[in-house]
């Protein structure tokens, strides 16, 4: 992944700069703790979302909090961890499909199988992205026998 202008490094190195500095544990549980409504670590979430997470820190009032989730997400994307799975199951049904979709490449690029009835779900979202994202979920996880 090409490095983002504004960031200066790929989501995926500030990720892995972030678990290197908190360690891989803390890691996961803020995420977990991001995934379940927790409150936003500001630290956690700049090297999640890199600089489109600066608004969220500038003391307004912000209807867009699913970002964190999706953020949180992400971060389980290059950095998983097994603590992960129940949250990861219910953001699949999330009410917002920025969530659901990124759940449902969490659930492929880390075959959880046990994740296979809600990701099947998906299939009839209204959502095309979601439902894309799904169908490689349910393709890698069939392929993979998960």
């Amino acid at each position: 992944m090409a490095p983002s202008s504004r960031w200066g490094v790929a989501p995926r190195e500030s990720i892995e700069a972030e678990c290197a500095r908190r360690g891989r544990d803390a890691f996961a549980d803020g995420c977990i703790a991001l995934l379940e409504g927790g409150q936003p670590e500001q630290e956690l979430v700049q090297a999640l979302g890199g600089p489109a997470a600066d608004k969220f820190f500038d003391g307004a009032e912000h209807e867009d909090t699913y970002w964190f989730r999706v953020w949180a997400l992400r971060g389980l994307l290059w950095s998983w961890d097994d603590r992960a799975l129940d949250s990861v199951r219910e953001a699949l049904g999330d009410d917002s499909w920025r969530v659901r979709e990124m759940a449902a490449k969490v659930v492929a690029r880390h075959l959880l199988g046990d994740t296979l009835p809600a990701v099947a779900e998906l299939g009839d979202d209204s959502v095309p992205r979601v439902r894309r994202a799904a169908e490689r979920a349910l393709v890698r996880l069939s392929a993979a026998d998960a």
